[in-house]
């Protein structure tokens, strides 16, 4: 996984592809992405762009429909999951895949299909633009996508379907590399892992109090509290 400091981020913010999908849920077991969008960033600004709905093969529920506006009758003539992730992955090459809370939402949709369907792993590094602002915006009540925008007075116009979210986040990326290379005092006086640059939490063990990276379980690192790392 990619170090979150100052440098690996602006590396990351130089060349990369920024992604987002929409869900027919919120269940990354038994939902269906219904959309994949992305950015390829290339020297910091954006090369090229991919879209496409997706024809997960089942109903769209009027929830999902009610946030993102897709509905059974746009995704009709759409690629299947399997086609549009390919098609994706084509996109993306082997470039760093960054994006908002994918590390507990999107990624996660993507593997599971690629795995199930393509029968193959996502071997890209990849980087979370809601990790970085729990790093370098401590103080924020919220750190959603649409919170983040308001805080940087970036439009949210058009939000929640994939490729706005992608324009609104690439915005969002371009303040938090900002944040990173000059850390406001909250952030550094945080507790941070050595291995991979996010946050420590004080957690409770068996044995007691400990530290435990954030970033778990991707990073394993844990140190006692007020003494040894492990």
């Amino acid at each position: 996984m990619i170090k979150l400091d100052a440098d690996n981020i602006n590396k990351c913010l130089n060349d990369c592809v920024l992604f987002d999908i929409e869900t027919t849920g919120l269940d990354t077991e038994n939902n269906q992405i219904i959309e994949i969008s992305a950015l390829k960033i290339e020297g910091g600004d954006v090369a090229d762009e991919f879209s496409t709905l997706v024809n997960p093969g089942v109903h769209i529920p009027y929830m999902a429909t009610s946030i993102n506006g897709i509905t059974d009758d746009m995704v009709a003539d759409a690629p299947d999951t399997k086609t549009a992730l390919k098609d994706f992955l084509d996109f993306a090459g082997d470039a760093v895949l960054t994006g908002h809370n994918i590390d507990r939402f999107d990624l996660m949709f993507i593997r599971r299909d690629v795995t199930n369907l393509l029968g193959r792993e996502i071997r890209n590094e990849h980087l979370d633009t809601l990790v970085i602002a729990r790093r370098f915006l401590p103080h924020l009540t919220s750190r959603s996508l649409e919170s983040l925008a308001s805080f940087y007075g970036i439009s949210y116009e058009g939000a929640h379907r994939a490729l706005a979210d992608c324009r609104i986040n690439y915005e969002v990326f371009l303040n938090l590399a900002h944040e990173a290379q000059n850390p406001c005092r909250e952030a550094l006086g945080l507790k941070v892992c050595p291995k991979c640059g996010n946050v420590l939490k004080l957690r409770n063990g068996k044995f007691g109090e400990f530290y435990g990276c954030r970033s778990f379980p991707d990073c394993r690192y844990t140190e006692d509290a007020g003494a040894q790392c492990r």
